[in-house]
């Protein structure tokens, strides 16, 4: 069996399997906190239906895959726990009924796909049956995703201690990383995928760049900058002069307002 088709049969079982979970709760949005668990569960897979041998790529990629997958899956868990379902797959809710099948098409059919087009990167390196050594551009690779590991992480520890400080209720958050970005955490996802590609690029498997292609277009134009933007204007009041002051995506000193 191909690592194609392992990462195909993992992603499809784990949403599958959330699917029913949600049903039963009415509850889609549980497949936010799972989204990135299913690349870990595709990494591990992969390698250990190889030979498992493994090679210093091999551990580089699980390490890198895993650290990003526990520490966002452990967050958004923590921000999901006792929370109603998000405005987003409520909306869908009430324009695509009967939800019970079109949430299994278009929510976790289609982030199964997409999960396994992502991860190709990591499945072109844990599935190779003969490795070559570590070489410069992986430890390139490696920085970049400590980069955006960092960013990722720092900036949402940042929003969490805003949000969970009772003064800040309604208001925008605009410090630290903040600051210089209106979204540094999707930044950070963004930076660690196309570190994890520079791996897989090390490793001959350059026509893998359609994974963080499809990773930043999907932080980019669909589930990430452009879906908050068109809401979030509308439930803090100051952030269209936020907006007008500060970088939507790539971290960028702040500009100064008008005279």
């Amino acid at each position: 069996m191909s690592a194609l088709a392992v990462a195909g049969l993992v992603a499809g079982a784990l949403m599958g399997g959330c699917w029913l979970v949600s049903l039963i709760k009415r509850d889609v949005s549980i497949v936010d906190p799972l989204w990135p668990m299913v690349f870990v569960a595709v990494a591990w897979s992969v390698w250990l239906w190889g030979d498992g041998a493994g090679s210093g790529r091999d551990g580089l990629m699980l390490v890198m895959v895993s650290a990003w997958g526990l520490r966002l899956g452990g967050h958004l868990t923590a921000r999901k726990w006792g929370e109603p379902e998000d405005f987003r797959y409520q909306s869908l809710r009430r324009r695509l009924p009967p939800f019970w099948l079109w949430s299994l098409l278009v929510v976790f059919i289609l982030q199964a796909l997409l999960a396994v087009v992502v991860s190709l990167p990591v499945q072109e390196v844990l599935g190779d049956p003969s490795p070559s050594p570590l070489g410069w551009l992986d430890w390139i690779g490696a920085a970049v995703w400590a980069v955006g590991f960092g960013f990722e992480a720092v900036s949402d520890e940042q929003l969490r201690r805003f949000k969970a400080d009772p003064a800040n209720r309604g208001q925008v958050m605009d410090r630290g990383l903040w600051r210089y970005s209106r979204h540094p955490n999707y930044f950070g996802d963004c930076v660690v995928w196309w570190g994890i590609y520079l791996a897989a690029a090390a490793a001959g498997a350059w026509w893998t760049i359609a994974g963080p292609l499809v990773m930043t277009v999907l932080l980019l134009r669909v589930s990430g900058v452009a879906l908050l933007e068109r809401s979030i204007g509308k439930r803090r009041p100051g952030y269209a002069e936020y907006a007008a002051r500060t970088s939507a995506f790539i971290p960028m000193p702040p500009r100064r307002a008008p005279r």
